[in-house]
């Protein structure tokens, strides 16, 4: 059992940076991927990146490319997301998620039932 838990949220303006962690816990972190999601308010919830269980591999949604970073640390059990330019449709609860199912190719990473573990969510507020 992976116990997740996100922090780093908060409110910002529009432009400035902000990073996320999610730290695991309860299990091998370095056989899990992991993955981010949000759900702005009143809306459903979407897929933002992933990492591999290895770390070497990332991936992003279009939303967020060339903006958002994710990085993994094993030794610390916590999975970084960097976020940049930031703009108001940002704005969201965002969950990290663990998964240790197979992966047969990149896009399952967007599903949610890839994911076998989720945490609470932090909030990020964005102000234009």
């Amino acid at each position: 059992q992976v116990q997740l838990v996100e922090s780093g949220g908060g409110q910002v303006q529009a432009g400035d940076s902000l990073r996320l962690s999610c730290a695991a816990s309860g299990g091998a972190f370095s056989t899990v991927y992991v993955g981010w999601f949000r759900q702005p308010p009143g809306k459903e919830r979407e897929y933002i990146a992933a990492v591999s269980r290895s770390g070497g591999n990332r991936h992003y949604a279009d939303s967020v490319k060339d903006r958002f970073t994710l990085s993994r640390d094993d030794a610390k059990n916590t999975v970084y997301l960097q976020m940049t330019s930031l703009k108001s449709e940002d704005t969201a609860v965002y969950s990290c998620a663990a998964g240790t199912g197979p992966v047969y190719s990149s896009g399952q990473y967007s599903w949610p039932e890839t994911y076998d573990y989720w945490g609470q969510g932090t909030q990020v507020t964005v102000s234009s």
